[in-house]
């Protein structure tokens, strides 16, 4: 993460976050729209991949002083609330469609 900190002191890092935040609703609205339980569940996992990208890149945000200490634990507890939701999803449809 040193060399993430050191590598991301420019603005680039808000972006990748823009980007990683649009990602995991967007995985979910592709993969439901596969109409196959298996494709909605990988679809699934994308978007929680995104969504552990987006949380480690707040942890970085946080280092930089991007983020105040409040803004990086209020998204952190959202993107826990979110992953939990997505694991839940992903255990939900695994099974049906075992």
């Amino acid at each position: 993460m040193d060399l993430a900190v050191r590598v991301f002191r420019s603005m680039r890092l808000m972006s990748q976050m823009r980007r990683a935040a649009v990602s995991v609703p967007s995985n979910i609205a592709e993969g439901k729209g596969h109409r196959s339980d298996p494709e909605f569940v990988r679809f699934l996992f994308h978007a929680r991949g995104s969504l552990l990208e987006l949380l480690t890149q707040v942890l970085i945000a946080r280092r930089l002083e991007y983020l105040s200490e409040e803004t990086a634990d209020e998204l952190r507890s959202s993107g826990d609330a979110i992953a939990r939701g997505l694991n839940a999803l992903i255990n939900r449809f695994r099974t049906k469609a075992a």
